[in-house]
Formats: structure tokens, sequence, C-alpha cells
């Protein structure tokens, strides 16, 4: 019995972190995307001449931030379907311990 309640906990805290690792990611990537977005539009205003060289910057570095956050959401995922907290919780009451 006491193996089931510390299963529970265990995918409980780990819907706690699923939700913040998602969470936050998609906060820091939507807070970083809006920020350079700004930033290149006040240097396209300023230098226009330099339009295409800052834009191909800006998407390179718009797929970096996003990979960033898909990172976090998989790292989050591979918690989700193969939480390996729960391995050791598994084998202790298959043993009968």
């Amino acid at each position: 019995m006491e193996h089931l309640v510390q299963f529970a906990q265990i995918q409980g805290f780990t819907a706690i972190a699923l939700g913040l690792i998602i969470g936050l990611g998609a906060l820091g990537a939507c807070i970083g995307i809006g920020v350079m977005g700004s930033k290149f539009l006040e240097a396209a205003a300023r230098q226009p001449e330099l339009v295409p060289l800052l834009q191909g910057r800006m998407f390179l570095l718009a797929g970096l931030i996003d990979a960033a956050f898909l990172i976090g959401v998989a790292l989050a995922m591979y918690f989700a379907v193969a939480n390996p907290l729960l391995g050791k919780i598994l084998t202790a009451a298959g043993a009968g311990q």
C-alpha cells in the first residue's frame, strides 16, 4: 500500500514539474522572440539598408530560441511517458519489500 502512495506522489510531482517546464519554457521563448522582434524593428527603422542581413540573423535566433523550448518539451514528454523515477518504486513493489 505504501508503494501505491509513493507511486501517486511521484506521478503528481512529475505532473507539476511538467507543467512548470512547458509553461516557463513557453513564456521565456515568447518573451525572447518578442524582445528580439522589437529590436529588429528598431534596427530596421534606423538603418533600412541592413534589413536583409538582420532578417537572416533574426530568423536564425528565432529558430534557436524555439529549439530550446522544444528540447524542454521533449524532456517533459520523456518524464510523462517513461518516468525513470517510477522504476525503483515498481521494482520495490514487485520484490515485495
